[in-house]
């Protein structure tokens, strides 16, 4: 069957189509990217389904997103895509305006026992029948013009993203809807939360293996990583590749060949970040003790991995309750933060992470396990 395709090319045409779409009860998004060398990603095309055509923005043409922006942002309008992380910082870097409410089909499917973390293509075949055409994801979408294989992809992805969600719609009643949709605002609210460069550190590995002198060190080199990735537009790891930051926090070389034979230090950065290196150690290294950061708490010990699979028995129990996806229960690292708070004797406190309705249905349960778990 043949998608109708409506092409959107300039800044008139998007404002007059964003005021349709302000009026619908939910439209389908989509979007394709590169993001090959670069830090941030560089949009390709923008797809909108409304279950009746797909409509493709090419944002090479756009230069006005203010009414996508304000489509973006109407809570009376929902936002409906597919493993939308990387959709959502195409949309911050483009329109400075990020989806709300946001329904994500792939956490949709969990939630209501399908499968977990699916494919949007098996998605899309277990629900709809249809077979996806070959994935293009891989294919150049900032070439101009676009194959035709591109835009048949394209528009079968926002075509069939709308009919996904009206085949769902009416199985996702409360209070599942409203997880998912609070779910969606977290992910919306991570993304928000701006990153601090000088607070990276604490995510490094094997970090906590680090005293606090050389944590200093730590501290600036992933800053110093962090800000120039960005000033840049380069991944990461071409800046700075992560394997290299705990070595050099630990032996901090001080000449140019010491540098470079520091793990997984690649000869470019030696070249060409090489004695802007050694300042930033040299300096950092100098930090006063009342400036050094705390240290950062061991992981817990292996004799934890017994509470921790108890814990996470509490879950599977609601999922099975619920017929849901039991991994979508209670994460790993919000067990691991409730344990570390009185491993291995008690008592022990919800950490700030575990929220909103799974703190409610599950908060209690934990505790008292916990507690059963000490007797």
């Amino acid at each position: 069957m043949a998608i109708d395709i409506t092409w959107i090319r300039d800044d008139a045409e998007l404002a007059s189509y964003c005021a349709e779409w302000q009026r619908l009860p939910f439209v389908a998004l989509d979007t394709e990217f590169m993001r090959v060398d670069t830090f941030y990603p560089k949009a390709g095309l923008i797809q909108v389904g409304d279950g009746k055509r797909a409509y493709l923005i090419d944002p090479l043409l756009i230069g006005d997103w203010t009414p996508f922006a304000r489509l973006l942002e109407n809570s009376a309008v929902l936002k409906v895509l597919h493993a939308c992380s990387e959709d959502l910082e195409v949309f911050l870097r483009l329109t400075g305006a990020l989806p709300q409410p946001l329904l994500d089909t792939q956490l949709a499917a969990g939630y209501l026992g399908i499968g977990y973390s699916m494919g949007y293509s098996r998605l899309v075949q277990s629900v709809l029948g249809i077979d996806l055409p070959k994935d293009e994801t891989r294919s150049d979408w900032l070439q101009r013009p676009l194959t035709e294989m591109q835009v048949r992809y394209a528009a079968e992805d926002a075509q069939h993203l709308a009919e996904l969600y009206a085949a769902l719609a009416p199985r996702l009643v409360e209070p599942k809807l409203s997880w998912i949709l609070e779910d969606g605002a977290e992910l919306v609210a991570n993304l928000r939360r701006e990153v601090v460069p000088e607070e990276l550190y604490r995510e490094a590995k094997l970090a906590w293996k680090l005293s606090r002198a050389q944590l200093a060190v730590l501290r600036e080199l992933c800053a110093w990583r962090e800000i120039e990735a960005r000033l840049r537009d380069m991944p990461r790891n071409r800046i700075l590749r992560e394997h290299s930051l705990w070595p050099l926090a630990r032996f901090q070389p001080d000449n140019l060949v010491a540098l470079a034979r520091i793990d997984d230090m690649h000869p470019r950065t030696v070249r060409q970040d090489g004695n802007t290196l050694l300042k930033l150690i040299r300096e950092a290294a100098e930090t006063p003790p009342a400036d050094w950061p705390e240290a950062i708490p061991e992981p817990l010990p292996p004799e934890a991995s017994g509470l921790l699979k108890t814990l996470r028995a509490v879950g599977q129990a609601e999922a099975e309750r619920l017929g849901m996806a039991p991994e979508l229960m209670l994460r790993k690292k919000h067990l691991e933060a409730l344990l570390k708070t009185g491993f291995p004797n008690g008592p022990y406190q919800l950490p700030d992470a575990l929220k909103g309705w799974r703190r409610e249905l599950m908060g209690q349960a934990l505790l008292d396990t916990l507690a059963a778990s000490n007797q």
